[in-house]
């Protein structure tokens, strides 16, 4: 007779392997349960929280037999913190299990059999990689606040970061002082369930390679107090400092972007270096995350393309034009298309500080654009795009395969989306080289990809 679970529940569990989203996956009865926690191999206590038919939810309570791929992760925060839920597994096996979420989603979304898969490709750089990070603050229960990352499991719960070793020491610095300024000023700070409170945000931005940072204090509105001696002693503590912005605020929606943005130091923007080209990047300007990866990402990429001087190159979701500047001097020309059109302004303002010549950039939505504008779609004879998590529309897609360009190459965030768009593509003459996995986010789930399509 098969167990019959309910919420609540508790049973003994063994893990057999991880999903896609990171949840390890552990069987009862034959009936799947994705789990919290636990690595392969495993056996772990745990609580059912949900069920359904065909599968149930659960949380781990503890660890009974560990795992040999089972490693202490070096954090302070890792027990609480929502970010690195990998950080207790051996990198060796991240790699192989990202590489793994890739082969299985375009086995069973995009019902491929024999698509070559490389090896992941490591982050060189294990910890301390994010050119970016965004911290939050909140009330706490006590009528003080905390001002750090989101705990596991709970979107509305904030700890205080202490130490965290994806960002730099001098962010680590910076977080902790700008605490302290808010605690000695007396500073309201937002309360995410009353909407009430001044302080929302803290966004910090470090280039790594000309080591320039830039600080965003996202607010609600009206002026920050105290802002003359706040840029004061940022400048004198940090002067690797270089710009300080105000975003303001007022949506009920948590998330770290401004209406409206006030410049209090300098530029307001950062310049960061990729592939021997400079990009100035703005406080709400989309930038990969891991800097030095993303090189290596592209380089997958261009290999992928097979980029002749003669070739004309569709650079779709071009966002600032960091793909289509960093190929230009390998193809004859480029145009990029974007739907937000101050990613498209920021795209020409790196073109021209770059003195790229042989690139033009077009704002729009890609299934009007691809429609519409026949006029700069010709000649085209090769094509990269890098859309959101969501993948392409499939009105984008149908446009894009009727342009009929011998290579493509799709880099994508999400191998979900992608192997069904990779099905599509397929299905149209399309055959895939290879797909390449790169570790843009170690000790985390996430994987980055670049495929190349050829007729």
């Amino acid at each position: 007779m098969k167990t019959k679970d309910r919420v609540g529940d508790i049973f003994d569990i063994e893990i057999t392997d991880l999903a896609y989203n990171g949840k390890a996956i552990g069987l009862l009865d034959g009936k799947v349960v994705f789990l919290n926690g636990g690595l392969p191999g495993e056996k772990v206590r745990a609580e059912i929280t949900r069920t359904k038919a065909r599968f149930s939810t659960g949380r781990v309570l503890n660890i009974i037999d560990k795992s040999a791929e089972r490693i202490k992760a070096p954090c302070i925060h890792y027990d609480i913190c929502g970010g690195c839920t990998w950080q207790d597994l051996d990198y060796s096996k991240q790699l192989y299990y990202k590489r793994k979420q890739v082969v299985d989603c375009l086995e069973h979304i995009g019902k491929f059999e024999d698509v070559r898969v490389a090896e992941t490709i490591g982050s060189g750089e294990r910890f301390y990689y994010r050119n970016k990070m965004e911290f939050s603050f909140n009330t706490a229960e006590d009528g003080r606040f905390n001002l750090g990352l989101h705990q596991r499991g709970h979107y509305d719960e904030i700890f205080d970061v202490d130490k965290c070793l994806l960002e730099s020491e001098l962010s680590n610095d910076i977080v902790a002082w700008f605490r302290d300024f808010v605690r000695e000023n007396r500073i309201p700070v937002y309360d995410v369930e009353k909407h009430t409170g001044f302080m929302r945000f803290l966004a910090i931005r470090q280039s790594k390679n000309t080591d320039q940072v830039m600080v965003n204090i996202v607010t609600t509105d009206g002026p920050i107090p105290n802002a003359d001696k706040l840029i004061e002693t940022a400048r004198d503590r940090f002067p690797q400092i270089k710009t300080i912005v105000q975003n303001t605020n007022n949506q009920k929606s948590n998330i770290a972007r401004g209406e409206k943005e006030t410049i209090l130091f300098g530029e307001g923007y950062i310049e960061e270096k990729l592939l021997r080209y400079t990009f100035r990047i703005y406080a709400n300007s989309f930038f990969q995350t891991n800097t030095r990866q993303t090189e290596t990402l592209y380089r997958a990429a261009f290999d992928l393309l097979r980029p002749d001087s003669a070739d004309h190159l569709l650079d779709l979701y071009c966002g600032a034009g960091t793909i289509g500047i960093c190929i230009s001097d390998c193809v004859a020309g480029v145009t990029g298309i974007e739907l937000e059109p101050s990613a498209i302004q920021a795209a020409r303002e790196n073109a021209d500080i770059n003195n790229v010549e042989n690139i033009d950039f077009h704002a729009g939505n890609m299934r009007s654009v691809l429609k519409e504008k026949r006029g700069i779609l010709e000649d085209f004879t090769c094509a990269i795009i890098d859309p959101p998590r969501a993948g392409m529309h499939p009105k984008a897609l149908s446009r894009l395969i009727e342009l009929d360009l011998p290579r493509i190459v799709y880099i994508s965030c999400n191998p979900a989306t992608f192997s069904r768009d990779a099905a599509e593509l397929v299905a149209s003459g399309y055959e895939i080289s290879q797909v390449v996995p790169v570790d843009m986010f170690p000790h985390t789930m996430h994987i980055e990809l670049a495929a190349g399509f050829y007729k």
